[in-house]
């Protein structure tokens, strides 16, 4: 591992927007938030497998990856992040290095595919992917980068987040600091104004922004950037000129926010589009910090204003799911913010929330989860549950759904229980007021459909009366008999 790799490693693992970080020495506190995890270790991904997922919704760049082709195959569009416009991201570029280039090295390699790139695409910047072969065998994509922005006059980054770096969650911070050591603040907006907000954190997937951009455009409130989903270039170069930020995943990009307030002193709060409630809260709080840095006071009579109007006509659109969902129980296997984010859209739908994962959640995301669920949040929080506990609980009847991402379906399914998607390869948007109202749907199909009283049923040889067992046996018996 390069000099600059541990060094900026050491530097991401520097969290002070961690309340538990903050109670920490200074000699403490560089060691991070949470255990890192061992490199190597099934862990849900590597370091750039995160750092490609945190990027690649920037959708007008190209991103290319510096290594063996199995590396972009296993990262290309592993996520249902959304584009309202350019299409860039959706192409997979690669510099598909060979045996040769792991004996010679691969640097001219990789300065080729970047000029072919710009020949071909021209986009207006190229993100470069450094992995575990590139990295071992000792490139310098920095160098590299360095001379192809001075050659060919257009913004070439490096992603210094080969997989044995870490985790995914690594490479989600590593990425991060890819875009604050070279893209943040390197470009002046055409027109700022006293509405302006960053949104980090947010990948657009299956369209949920587009959710929320209308509740913020009738407040007048401009998206200057968001960092990733449907994000470009040059507005996320342009957003340390925002008002304020709203991080939304702080366990991926907490380092954008925190960096930002540090550099440029624009404030920050973390909020969830998940829940009428939780919307609600967000629109408060990006009037609340936009009136804080200049933006006239009428903004949150406005922002309550709209809040009265959506929050009835949600709640008037979920009341008939409400009478059939009342009591039922639910396993909800994820992470991160929807840890506590989506527990709340479940309670106002009248759902009980049985088990919550926070494997992957930050102390903030636990706190909120508290405040959520009271005194038996500790109950209901899960570290790490085993497929076989799953099972066991579905089967046993203590949950009658399970929302997780796809690798954890087929326990559901084996369980014979039904099972939604509440993770990143979904095709229903979650976010906002109408995103609410599209879950409780999704559940209320996925809980009531028939099959599942089909799948139950017992097959034909399964569900044999005993009396005829019975019968026929005596008459086998009979005829057995001698004469």
């Amino acid at each position: 591992m390069s000099a600059s790799l541990k060094a900026k490693i050491a530097e991401v693992f520097d969290e002070p927007g961690c309340d538990k970080n903050q109670a920490k020495s200074e000699k403490e506190r560089k060691k991070g938030c949470t255990k890192q995890l061992t490199p190597g270790a099934a862990a849900g991904g590597c370091a750039f497998d995160g750092a490609k997922i945190a990027l690649q919704p920037i959708v007008d760049v190209a991103h290319l990856v510096h290594g063996p082709i199995a590396c972009e195959g296993n990262s290309w569009d592993n996520r249902h992040s959304a584009s309202s416009g350019a299409t860039t991201y959706r192409t997979g570029f690669t510099t598909d290095i060979n045996e040769l280039d792991v004996i010679y090295g691969a640097e001219k390699r990789l300065f080729k595919a970047i000029r072919e790139i710009i020949e071909k695409v021209n986009p207006p910047a190229i993100f470069v992917y450094q992995t575990c072969v590139t990295g071992l065998i000792g490139d310098d994509i920095e160098a590299v980068c360095k001379r192809a922005t001075e050659k060919f006059g257009k913004p070439v980054i490096p992603v210094n987040a080969p997989g044995f770096a870490g985790p995914k969650n690594l490479g989600n911070k590593l990425g991060a600091e890819a875009l604050l050591d070279h893209v943040v603040g390197t470009i002046e907006p055409e027109v700022t104004t006293p509405y302006d907000i960053n949104i980090i954190g947010e990948y657009n997937l299956s369209g949920e922004l587009w959710q929320v951009k209308p509740l913020l455009d009738a407040l007048g409130v401009r998206i200057l950037s968001c960092i990733s989903g449907d994000g470009r270039y040059a507005e996320v170069a342009s957003a340390h000129r925002a008002r304020a930020n709203m991080m939304v995943c702080s366990k991926s990009m907490i380092n954008i926010a925190t960096k930002m307030a540090q550099r440029w002193g624009i404030p920050y709060f973390e909020g969830s589009f998940y829940g009428i409630s939780d919307m609600s809260t967000t629109l408060r709080e990006i009037a609340r910090l936009l009136v804080q840095t200049g933006a006239p006071s009428d903004l949150k009579d406005r922002t309550e204003a709209l809040i009265a109007v959506e929050e009835a006509r949600a709640f008037e659109r979920i009341r008939a799911y409400k009478q059939r969902l009342a009591g039922k129980k639910v396993l909800l296997i994820t992470g991160g913010v929807k840890s506590w984010s989506v527990v709340s859209a479940l309670q106002e739908a009248g759902l009980e929330v049985v088990g919550t994962s926070v494997k992957k959640s930050t102390q903030e995301d636990k706190r909120k989860l508290k405040d959520i669920m009271g005194d038996d949040a500790d109950a209901h929080m899960i570290d790490d549950m085993t497929p076989r506990q799953m099972y066991a609980m579905l089967r046993d009847a203590k949950a009658d759904i399970m929302l997780s991402g796809g690798r954890s379906q087929f326990v559901a399914l084996k369980a014979r229980m039904p099972w939604m998607d509440i993770n990143q390869e979904r095709h229903h948007a979650f976010a906002g007021y109408e995103g609410m109202v599209t879950m409780i749907a999704e559940i209320d199909k996925a809980l009531f459909n028939p099959m599942w009283a089909q799948v139950r049923t017992p097959a034909p040889w399964e569900a044999v009366d005993p009396l005829l067992v019975e019968q026929d046996a005596a008459q086998l018996a009979a005829e057995a008999a001698p004469a």
